[in-house]
C-alpha cells in the first residue's frame, strides 16, 4: 500500500480493505516514522468515530510514541456495537502494520474496545507483544488467558465507573496469565477524565517498556 500525505496532525488517513461486512472498508488514522519496528492499534468503545479516553490519551501517545519510533494506527470500527466485526477490523490492523514491517504490537482497547483487542490479541498471537485495557468490559474478555505466553497485560479502571464496575476488570485480571498489571483509581469513572495525565504516563511507560 502506498501512504499518502499525513495531514496537520501528523497521521496518515488509511482505509483498509475488508470482505467482511459487505466489504466496507476499515478507517485508520496512522501516525509513522521510517524504520520503525514497533506500533500501537488503538480502538474506542460502541459510541464509535474516533473515540478517546483520558483527556485524548489516543492522539496524544500516538504522536509522543513517535519520539520512541513506535508506530500508532488508530481504528474506527465499522460496526461499532458489534464485537465480531470490530475484532476483524483490529486483525485488519495488525495485518497491516505487518505488512509495513512491524514486529511488535501492542493493542490498547477502552470499554467495549477492551474485549476487542483481547480477543484480536488471542487471534494474531505472532506480533502482539501486550495488551492495555482502560475500563474494559468483562464480556468477550473471557480468552484473555488465551494471549502468546509471555504477552503482557494492564487493566486501568476507575473506582466510580458507573457504566462499568471496576470489578470487570478484575474479573479479567484474575483469569489473565502473567505478566499482568491491575491499577484502579480513586473517584475516576468511566472515562478516566480525572487520572487523565496519570493514565497518560502509565500507558506510555507500558507501551515503551513492553513493546
Amino acid at each position: 500500500m502506498n501512504l499518502g500525505q499525513k495531514t496537520d496532525d501528523g497521521y496518515t488517513p488509511i482505509r483498509l480493505v475488508t470482505s467482511s461486512g459487505g466489504g466496507s472498508g476499515v478507517d485508520c488514522r496512522y501516525y509513522h516514522t521510517a524504520g520503525a519496528s514497533k506500533a500501537v492499534i488503538w480502538v474506542g468503545g460502541v459510541g464509535g468515530g474516533w473515540d478517546t479516553p483520558a483527556r485524548g490519551l489516543y492522539p496524544l501517545l500516538s504522536q509522543k510514541l513517535i519520539r520512541k519510533e513506535i508506530n500508532s494506527l488508530r481504528v474506527r470500527f465499522r460496526y461499532p456495537t458489534d464485537l465480531y466485526e470490530s475484532v476483524l477490523d483490529v486483525i485488519e490492523g495488525i495485518h497491516f502494520l505487518e505488512q509495513q514491517r512491524i514486529e511488535s504490537v501492542g493493542l490498547v482497547g477502552h470499554s467495549f474496545g477492551g474485549a476487542v483487542v483481547i480477543q484480536a490479541g488471542t487471534a494474531s498471537p505472532d506480533t502482539v507483544r501486550t495488551v492495555v485495557t482502560l475500563s474494559t468490559q468483562s464480556y468477550g474478555a473471557e480468552g484473555v488467558s488465551r494471549l502468546k505466553q509471555g504477552s503482557s497485560i494492564l487493566l486501568i479502571h476507575g473506582t466510580d465507573d458507573k457504566v462499568l464496575p471496576p470489578y470487570c476488570s478484575s474479573y479479567v485480571y484474575n483469569l489473565a496469565n502473567d505478566p499482568k498489571e491491575i491499577i484502579f483509581y480513586k473517584g475516576a469513572t468511566h472515562g478516566l477524565d480525572e487520572p487523565g495525565e496519570q493514565v497518560h504516563q502509565v500507558v506510555h511507560d507500558w507501551l515503551v517498556k513492553h513493546l
